[in-house]
């Protein structure tokens, strides 16, 4: 087996080479497809390539696996022999992945499909997208406080009432300018969040685990996307815990010797798009009765508000985990909301209207919907009824779970606390 490092930049790649034993320096090509493709054919299919996650290695590992080459991309925050070495360049680079591959010592992380890098681009630009519209319109707001106007007598002041409203405004010609920039942005932006939501639509009605996530009341199109680009598959995680940690809601721990464990904060680890989703669900929940509604006040009334978001998008990520491993759609789901949800999903995706049409929803019955709703409060009253029972017989927790104030005040006993299955 021959081992290949390659040190990725803009305009070129580094080659180094390590076979019987020795490792040489095997120059270097344009970073180019066409340079690639020579690349890759020059292999044979026993050897091995190593790069860095870098940008652009999604295409260089798309392009040589096509070729049936194994690519390893390296954890560029594991690699410390190469970003704190006393003598640092390309060619060394090159032959420092070499030598780690052929010994066994490099960190590989996952590299996800073709289906799971485009729903993940979509919902990365997306992000930034909503992200420059929430600004523009921050900045409106402070034109409006900077020159002392009354609050806008409407709930959307974007909206084609807000709009009337905001135009009858006294402004000097500067604020005047500076305010309709902002609203020509948010009518650009709004435009291209559009495009890209019926592009993820046409790519979520094709991915059943997207559509399984949807059955969870507060759940949408957008929170299930990004959550299935980050993960891609959920086989790739063994146990509930893996995945949650995988995320970065897991508790940083501190421990060494015989001294007891301390818990902090969430460690943040891994991409940040699919935790804050799940942090904003966690609100959301709140507003529909269920279990989850549940859980989270029993969270907030012990350890308040934000203490219980976190522990409630950590309690959705391990649902989720549930839900995609075994096949099966959320216990105590609302079918109506869901086909709603499914519905709209079509619409955005270019499916023509069929107003008038009676089942197409399904959920717009008021009967049907407040039957549902009654039902999920009867799910909400068991649950608390399950926890108090727990509590009058259970045995007494003792660890992080059980402590009053925050996880790292004191620490626990024995090993690393555990949450309770």
């Amino acid at each position: 087996m021959r081992a290949f490092g390659l040190d990725v930049h803009r305009d070129f790649c580094e080659v180094a080479i390590a076979e019987s034993g020795a490792i040489r320096s095997a120059g270097r090509f344009a970073t180019r497809v066409g340079s690639l493709e020579l690349f890759a054919g020059s292999l044979v299919a026993s050897d091995v390539v190593a790069l860095e996650a870098t940008t652009g290695a999604d295409k260089i590992v798309s392009l040589l696996q096509a070729h049936g080459i194994r690519v390893v991309v390296a954890n560029t925050r594991k690699l410390r022999s190469i970003t704190e070495a006393r003598a640092k360049t390309d060619r060394l680079d090159a032959r420092t992945l070499a030598r780690l591959l052929v010994a066994g010592l490099l960190d590989e992380v996952w590299t996800p499909d073709e289906r799971t890098r485009t729903l993940r681009r979509l919902t990365n630009r997306r992000e930034r997208l909503v992200r420059g519209r929430t600004r523009a319109k921050n900045e409106a707001h402070s034109v409006l406080a900077r020159n002392l106007c009354e609050r806008p007598p409407v709930t959307d002041a974007f909206g084609k009432a807000g709009r009337r409203w905001l135009a009858r405004l006294e402004l000097p010609v500067d604020e005047r300018l500076t305010l309709d920039g902002c609203l020509r942005q948010v009518d650009f932006l709004d435009t291209e969040i559009a495009a890209l939501d019926s592009e993820i639509a046409r790519a979520a009605l094709a991915w059943p685990e997207v559509l399984r996530l949807m059955t969870v009341p507060g759940v949408n199109v957008q929170t299930a996307a990004t959550f299935m680009a980050a993960i891609g598959d959920i086989r790739r995680f063994s146990s509930p815990r893996k995945l949650v940690s995988y995320l970065g809601l897991d508790p940083r721990v501190r421990q060494s010797g015989s001294t007891p464990a301390r818990h902090g904060r969430i460690s943040k680890a891994g991409a940040s798009e699919p935790r804050h989703m799940l942090g904003e669900v966690a609100w959301k929940v709140t507003l529909t009765p269920g279990p989850l509604r549940a859980f989270f006040e029993r969270i907030r009334a012990r350890r308040g508000p934000q203490v219980a978001a976190t522990a409630t998008a950590r309690k959705l990520a391990v649902l989720f985990w549930h839900l995609l491993t075994r096949d099966e759609d959320y216990a105590f789901a609302r079918p109506a909301m869901t086909r709603n949800k499914v519905r709209r999903l079509e619409l955005l995706a270019g499916a023509p209207p069929q107003k008038g049409r009676k089942g197409i929803a399904g959920g717009k019955s008021k009967a049907v919907f407040e039957a549902e709703r009654e039902l999920s409060r009867q799910a909400e009253v068991a649950y608390r009824r399950l926890v108090s029972d727990w509590r009058s017989s259970g045995p007494a927790k003792a660890g992080a779970g059980a402590t009053p104030g925050r996880a790292s005040s004191g620490p626990s006993k024995g090993k690393a606390a555990r949450q309770t299955p």
